[in-house]
């Protein structure tokens, strides 16, 4: 299971590369910026979604998005129940073997700018069958300073940036209360702590 993992960290940490590469990015930025001085935290959750006779009358996982960086999702191969928000339409994702399902969390949002969006998602109670999944995370450290890339912010509308700079543990302190809210509330809690931020340097991995 140790080795399972750090084979998923090192994914997340390509798959950060790949984001890099699309953005026009030097490579390792959002390694960097998700390091901290201590380094990213990394860490799994297994999660067991047993049969409902009346899923109607049950909410299930409510919709929300993810606080941290790349979520990497095994989800059962035979039971369905995860959806995605997608043009104010709910997607299924339907069971896949031998798949990871990507997903992106508030910070990538935060990081590039809204470039890529944290992803709506959710998880319905079935009637036919136990569903499993295992979920790992790829977060910032505590201490990691997220705000917008500078190479991704137009010069001329600098100071109508809609993301603030806050530090991830501040962020995490808000994100349980507001988890199944609109993801804008959140960010907008972080800007009345903006100004006591410091930038400091990006951290060299």
């Amino acid at each position: 299971m140790k080795q399972f993992a750090v084979e998923l960290k090192k994914l997340a940490e390509k798959l950060l590369d790949i984001l890099c590469e699309n953005l026009g990015l030097e490579q390792g930025y959002l390694k960097k910026v998700f390091y901290g001085s201590k380094g990213p935290t990394f860490g799994t959750k297994v999660s067991n979604y047993p049969p409902c006779p009346k899923p109607d009358l049950i909410k299930g996982l409510r919709a929300h998005t993810d606080a941290g960086g790349i979520i990497l999702l095994f989800q059962d191969d035979k039971v369905s129940g995860l959806q995605l928000l997608k043009d104010d339409q709910w997607i299924d994702v339907p069971p896949l073997k031998h798949s990871i399902v990507i997903n992106l969390g508030d910070q990538l949002e935060v990081i590039t700018n809204g470039k890529y969006k944290s992803v709506m998602h959710r998880v319905l109670a079935q009637t036919d069958g136990t569903r499993m999944s295992i979920a790992s995370f790829y977060n910032p450290g505590r201490d990691a300073v997220i705000y917008p890339a500078p190479a991704l912010v137009d010069k001329e509308a600098e100071k109508s940036i809609a993301y603030p700079k806050f530090m991830f543990e501040d962020y995490m302190k808000v994100y349980p209360s507001l988890k199944f809210e609109d993801k804008e509330p959140r960010f907008e809690a972080m800007k009345t702590m903006e100004s006591t931020v410091s930038l400091g340097p990006i951290a060299t991995v």
